[in-house]
């Protein structure tokens, strides 16, 4: 196969690992190549995005590989997040942002447990605004990631740190959390731009 065609083959796997990326084994799994000669395409499609007017890098970290947008266009990055997600968390999210926020690190059936109701949309939409993130995986049959809130969560409720929560009563009533995460999200609270 050519170097053009494995550049391109790569650059698509690439895009479709998106935020989790791909790792360098992945690839020259699929490829059927060796990590080495997997390495070099890396290299060439590296090298191709920093000597070219393109608008995407190849990003590496902890052995795995990413495409994101280049810095010096952050500024239009940014208005167009801001423009696309102007809306509000759905109640669903917020419902699940506050039981992260209370019983973090917490795992995806357990949330799901608590709500009564399938989670998977409200958590992936926590994750793309960044106020959730997978922190490790469980000591359990297998091993369900964990979630908790991010830096960005306190920056947008304008909290030093968790502790900052409003107290849970000490009798819970799930009706109670619902109303109480209600009004703490509904006051002010909803992060900008969100």
């Amino acid at each position: 196969m050519k170097m053009s065609e494995l550049k391109a083959i790569t650059e698509g796997l690439l895009f479709a690992g998106g935020d989790e990326g791909v790792t360098c084994k992945q690839l020259a799994a699929v490829l059927d190549m060796t990590i080495e000669q997997t390495g070099h395409v890396l290299e060439e499609l590296q090298s191709d995005y920093e000597h070219t007017n393109r608008g995407i890098l190849l990003m590496q970290s902890h052995h795995v590989y990413y495409l994101t947008t280049k810095p010096e266009h952050s500024s239009y990055v940014k208005k167009l997040l801001q423009t696309s997600s102007s809306s509000k968390l759905s109640q669903a999210a917020l419902e699940t942002l506050a039981i992260i926020a209370y019983l973090q690190p917490i795992t995806r059936t357990e949330i799901e447990e608590i709500r009564g109701v399938k989670s998977d949309r409200p958590v992936q939409t926590l994750i793309t605004r960044s106020l959730v993130e997978e922190s490790g995986r469980k000591e359990e049959a297998g091993r369900p990631i964990l979630f908790v809130t991010t830096k960005d969560f306190l920056t947008y409720f304008g909290l030093v740190s968790l502790e900052e929560l409003p107290p849970l009563p000490e009798t819970i009533n799930e009706q109670e959390i619902e109303q109480e995460a209600d009004l703490y999200f509904s006051n002010g609270h909803e992060p900008a731009g969100e």
